[in-house]
């Protein structure tokens, strides 16, 4: 009997260790994948082809891949885009409204009529991109790159351009009032019939930019570059922190209203040639990648 009850005992404790062997091992699976290679580390997510109104709202997509992606219509509401890629891409009337885009990359890429509101896109590289008609309303674009970009239509109210390159950009009908254009790079940009209640333009560069027609009732201009900017049309007169000396530097008509003791004068800088930088081609989409191979696993269990 006392043999037999040995047995069953060393048999249980054999069951006992092999049980907690196994459980050891589903626990430790993630553990032993990440242990693994390098190409076993690495995660790539990436888009292409067609997904037109998709959800993808709050979802962790950092470093993501959109490459010639149609995403129109598509939700990404409060996603994490930090450092993806977007590489002629499509994302006409989609939803990013506060989705993250700090350090993005946005090549060739259509967002017209997205809403981008209160959207981070602090130091996003957005050149030549399609923004026309878009809600970037309360978006903090702070140090953002976003040279020869059409933002022609969207609405601007309360978002911050602090210290961005926007040189050539298109700001034609926009509505900014309340915008932070300071310490901006807004030469040769074009502010034609826009709305700039409030906006602060304090320290930026306006060399050869157009602000003709606009709405720039209180916004403040406090050392800011107007050489050879043209202001024909437009109403300065409620403008803050105007000089005579910026004024005299600037390009105004006889439609030009300047603050009360100042003069804006008639420019005589001959015809004015306009700049622009044609939007790149979108490139061709990539092959879809191959899917990694499963990690192996061995054990051993010894009775």
């Amino acid at each position: 009997m006392d043999a037999v009850v040995t047995r069953i005992a060393s048999r249980m404790d054999w069951i006992g260790r092999t049980t907690f062997a196994l459980a050891a091992l589903a626990f430790a699976a993630p553990t032993m994948a990440l242990a693994g290679s390098d190409r076993e580390v690495a995660r790539s997510t990436s888009f292409g082809g067609s997904c037109p109104k998709c959800e993808l709202s709050g979802r962790r997509l950092t470093g993501a891949r959109f490459m010639g992606a149609d995403f129109r219509e598509a939700a990404l509401v409060g996603s994490d885009l930090r450092d993806a890629q977007f590489v002629g891409s499509t994302f006409v009337s989609a939803n990013l409204s506060r989705a993250d885009l700090t350090d993005a990359e946005i090549v060739g890429s259509n967002f017209a009529g997205a809403n981008l509101s209160r959207a981070r896109l602090v130091s996003a590289q957005a050149h030549a991109v399609q923004f026309t008609g878009s809600d970037l309303s309360r978006a903090d674009l702070t140090d953002v790159e976003a040279n020869a970009s059409n933002f022609s239509k969207a609405i601007l109210q309360g978002a911050s351009l602090r210290s961005g390159s926007l040189i050539a950009a298109n700001f034609t009908k926009v509505d900014a009032r309340g915008a932070d254009f300071s310490d901006a790079q807004l030469n040769h940009a074009q502010f034609s019939g826009g709305r700039f209640t409030r906006a602060s333009f304090r320290s930026a560069e306006l060399m050869g930019a157009t602000l003709a027609d606009g709405d720039f009732d209180g916004a403040d201009f406090a050392d800011a570059n107007l050489r050879e900017a043209w202001i024909t049309g437009s109403d300065l007169s409620r403008a803050r922190n105007l000089t005579q000396d910026q004024l005299d530097e600037a390009c105004a008509d006889s439609r030009t209203k300047a603050p009360p003791g100042l003069v804006a004068k008639m420019c005589h800088h001959g015809p004015r040639v306009a700049v622009a930088m044609p939007q790149p081609p979108p490139p061709p989409a990539p092959a879809a990648p191959k899917p990694p191979k499963p990690p192996r696993y061995l054990v051993n269990i010894e009775p």
